[in-house]
Parts: structure tokens; sequence; C-alpha cells
């Protein structure tokens, strides 16, 4: 069975930085490409950030431009998200997701697999 399974969420003051991870577990990541979405409450699935199978290829939503970074680490079998000066509004709830040999995207439609999710609360 395919899973993604995130870690890394948690408290954060405004300003501060976290790094998320998504394992894949039952297969390896090598030709998958990536991507990071988030959902706060009352608010529609957001597309973060996408990295390609090969790892040449990346993009980010402009309200993280900046300031978060995705990378891929194929021999650990891991995605890393790194948030760097967060702010209230990226409080939500990350999911990683996961589909073979497809151009990066955003679109949450475009994923078959997907985490189970990592809260991020940025708050004082």
């Amino acid at each position: 069975q395919l899973q993604l399974v995130e870690s890394g969420g948690g408290l954060v003051q405004p300003g501060g930085s976290l790094r998320l991870s998504c394992a894949a577990s039952g297969f390896t990541l090598d030709g998958y490409t990536i991507a990071w979405f988030r959902q706060a409450p009352g608010k529609e699935r957001e597309g973060v950030s996408c990295i390609s199978f090969s790892g040449g290829s990346t993009n980010y939503a402009d309200s993280v431009k900046g300031r978060f970074t995705v990378s891929r680490d194929n021999a650990k079998n891991t995605v890393y998200l790194q948030m760097n000066s967060l702010k209230p509004e990226d409080t939500a709830v990350y999911y990683c997701a996961a589909d073979r040999w497809r151009l990066c995207s955003r679109l949450p439609t475009a994923f078959e697999v997907w985490g189970q999710g990592a809260l991020v609360t940025v708050s004082s």
C-alpha cells in the first residue's frame, strides 16, 4: 500500500521556522513528483510548493515564495519543506502528495497519493 507520512508540524512563534518531512512507505519516491498543500479552517486546500520527480524543477505559491524551500533526498525516500519567517496566516494542516512522472503542479486533483497531514500553528 502506498503511503505518505508527514512529520515536523507543531506550534511556532511568528518569525520562527519549521521543517516538514514527507516520508514514503511501501514505495520509492524515485520517479514521483511531490507537492505540498495546506488547508486552513474554513478555506480551500491551497497548493504551496512542488518539486519534480528529477528534483530539477520547483515552484511556489506567491504567498510563500522566498520563505519556503522544498527539497528531496531520494536516498532517504523523503521530501522536505523548510518554512522560515512563518506568519500567523501560514497556520494550516499541511499535506504532501505524490504522482508518478508528473510535471510539477499545485492542483490537488493532479495527485493520487496523499499523506494524513501535519498541523502547523503559528502563534505568539
